[in-house]
């Protein structure tokens, strides 16, 4: 069923019907200028025997010049649209800073605050694939250059034992750092390209959660923050790996942004959504820590946006994209919010997919 035509696109369209039916009348008008001209003149009786080559030629003539006055006169509809293509051309070609004004007119104005809209994200967009790219590359040559400058170190025979396990943990942690960027810019491209859930099974998110508490163990004990992870047995349906790598993701953060003795609370209950007959579940992971900027709130799930530039050296700014690509392939959402010292993620889920 095609939807109903709004009020700006009904006035184009009389306005193109409206320059079409002139350029008609123009063409009948001359044409019945030159037929009463032959009647008038009593030329129709001198080439009798030519009436109709000369009614024909007429014809033709009318039509030529009608021809040529359409594109004049469809010029002044049809410019913004001309205009618009241009800009479009320019787009595609990478001038992302292109912007149109095709008018006053309603439809045109929305057209226009559309294309710029349009323009302005892919601007944003590549701002932030270009700051990736720099970043990434400086972050990704650093660990590679202290791996490299301490294995030389190692090369030194009267190197004491002390310095040795030193060199050791600083080669294990910054290869360390490397795969884990590597691992996330992989998982960021997988999930991007990735439209059917796979792999479909029923998991105690419950239990996932306890596991990856456990997992940053020697991180939060480091930091002596308090963990609140007491919740019942809860159940959904879902890609257990893809799911493990939202709460790996949401824990590894609030461990990272909590102050020393601070404390994390970790949170699954049934969620009632409003005009939705499912069953939802909300996992929420809250730290103590600095507030996240509204500004920020609103880029924070962005590919490779990074809000608190002090911690890049840990990230490559895509783990919550990769996060809220595998909630939205799981049909829920994720959310931030942040205020008072606290910072809260939390995902809601379908129980069944």
């Amino acid at each position: 069923m095609k939807k109903p035509k709004n009020k700006e696109q009904r006035s184009f369209q009389l306005l193109l019907a409206l320059c079409v039916f002139f350029i008609l009348c123009i063409t009948i008008l001359i044409f019945g200028t030159v037929v009463m001209i032959y009647e008038q003149t009593d030329l129709l009786s001198l080439f009798d025997s030519s009436v109709l080559l000369l009614l024909a030629f007429s014809a033709i003539a009318s039509i030529a010049i009608g021809t040529a006055v359409t594109p004049l006169i469809l010029r002044f509809p049809l410019k913004p649209i001309t205009r618009l293509t241009a800009a479009m051309k320019r787009l595609a070609g990478g001038h992302f800073e292109e912007r149109v004004d095709l008018g006053s007119l309603a439809m045109l104005k929305e057209l226009s605050e559309n294309f710029n809209a349009l323009a302005s994200e892919l601007e944003h967009t590549e701002i932030l694939r270009s700051d990736f790219v720099n970043h990434f590359s400086h972050e990704f040559k650093t660990p590679i250059v202290s791996i490299r400058g301490f294995a030389r170190l190692l090369k030194s025979e009267d190197l004491p034992e002390e310095k040795r396990r030193q060199y050791l943990t600083i080669i294990e942690d910054e290869s360390t750092r490397l795969a884990a960027m590597a691992t996330n810019v992989l998982n960021l491209t997988k999930v991007e390209n990735q439209k059917i859930l796979a792999d479909v099974k029923r998991i105690n998110v419950s239990e996932q959660m306890r596991k990856c508490i456990l997992l940053f163990e020697k991180k939060w004990m480091e930091k002596e923050l308090e963990i609140d992870g007491d919740f019942s047995e809860y159940f959904l349906l879902g890609n257990m790996e893809l799911l493990d790598q939202v709460w790996v993701n949401l824990l590894d953060n609030a461990v990272k942004f909590s102050p020393r003795g601070g404390k994390i609370t970790v949170t699954v209950f049934p969620k009632a959504v409003k005009n939705n007959k499912e069953k939802f579940l909300q996992i929420t992971v809250k730290n103590q820590g600095p507030q996240i900027p509204p500004e920020q709130q609103k880029r924070i799930f962005e590919k490779f946006y990074q809000g608190d530039a002090s911690h890049s050296s840990e990230g490559a700014g895509v783990g919550l994209s990769v996060a809220k690509r595998i909630v939205e392939l799981h049909r829920g959402i994720i959310q931030v919010e942040s205020g008072q010292g606290e910072t809260a993620f939390s995902v809601i889920l379908p129980t069944e997919n």
